[in-house]
């Protein structure tokens, strides 16, 4: 790949190979276009100025193998200026030369947009500017924390989106929701859709006109008050969680957005400082050898701390890693 020069910004025009084929217009820019804002790839996207093939595309368009891109006189920041983005590494649970397995702290996007300037994408490629490809394979809300994978080639890419896509991952979370969850194992299948608020921010809600969604929820631990519930998601909608256990009377302990506002203010003096899901399970076939793979993040100190004081102020009412041991 022919890297954008440092000195007086000029034309640069690029042959797509099999490893770049596939990928999103858009995807590819952010990807070589190093240190540029967003904003202005997508401009310079809208105005025509980048095409493919001599023709202008949409930022939707997938790039074949052979396309010629062309891509206008672009100025970087000069050598030295502080980066916009910062090159951020993460807990990584697993790696190989086709994908890697981070775990996702709360608080940080996975990727920019939406009035946020980075994610974990942008850092991670910033910190990694040797790699060919960096690119998500899947999505974890802002708030959650856990388990997000990358992928390093584009058939991984490809393997990984087909496997999600057909169910053949199992994902599993840690949710702490408000109430008295009684049944042992329960499906909840409520179709949902997404909406804009006022406001301009993303919403989801069910709507027998939705898309599909299915989740299995198991009854982990329960206290006065709260239950700990693991979570199988056999369909990745945006929110999906936190709107079936909202939807079925048990709001997630710290969602800002389905959860109890009131409980919420009353959790963060008492020591939960954000929503409490977790992803901390994650089983698949490698997406190139086919080898099954299990991949594990264990409970952050913000939320374990939470659960070792529910401990100390209740006896559990239940708990199941306990009836199930020999």
């Amino acid at each position: 790949m022919k890297e954008l020069g440092k000195e007086a910004p000029k034309v640069v025009r690029h042959v797509v190979d099999a490893e770049d084929a596939g990928q999103r217009i858009d995807n590819f820019l952010l990807r070589v276009c190093k240190g540029v804002p967003k904003s202005h790839v997508y401009r310079i996207l809208r105005s025509g100025e980048v095409r493919v093939n001599s023709k202008r595309v949409d930022q939707t368009y997938r790039l074949a193998e052979h396309d010629e891109v062309r891509i206008p006189p672009i100025r970087l920041a000069a050598p030295g200026a502080p980066a916009a983005v910062p090159a951020l590494e993460f807990d990584i649970l697993y790696e190989d030369e086709a994908f890697l397995a981070i775990n996702k702290p709360a608080g940080i996007a996975v990727h920019g947009g939406s009035g946020v300037s980075f994610g974990v994408i942008e850092s991670l490629r910033r910190a990694r500017p040797q790699a060919r490809l960096l690119e998500l394979a899947h999505r974890l809300d802002r708030e959650t924390s856990g388990i997000l994978l990358i992928a390093k080639k584009r058939s991984a890419l490809t393997a990984l989106h087909d496997a999600f896509r057909d169910g053949a991952m199992d994902k599993r979370y840690f949710a702490l929701v408000k109430g008295r969850w009684l049944n042992p194992v329960q499906h909840i299948r409520l179709a949902l859709t997404k909406y804009l608020t006022e406001s301009g921010e993303r919403r989801v809600s069910v709507d027998p006109d939705g898309k599909t969604a299915h989740s299995i929820v198991e009854l982990e631990a329960r206290w006065p008050g709260y239950s700990l519930l693991g979570v199988r998601i056999k369909t990745g909608r945006t929110h999906q969680i936190r709107v079936h256990l909202s939807a079925s009377g048990f709001p997630i302990a710290g969602d800002e957005k389905y959860g109890d506002f009131p409980l919420n203010k009353a959790l963060r003096k008492e020591g939960l400082p954000r929503m409490f899901l977790h992803a901390h399970s994650l089983s698949l076939n490698h997406p190139l050898t086919g080898e099954r793979l299990q991949i594990e993040a264990a409970l952050p100190d913000d939320l374990a701390g939470f659960v070792r004081r529910l401990d100390q102020q209740h006896p559990r009412e239940f708990d199941r890693a306990a009836r199930t041991q020999p």
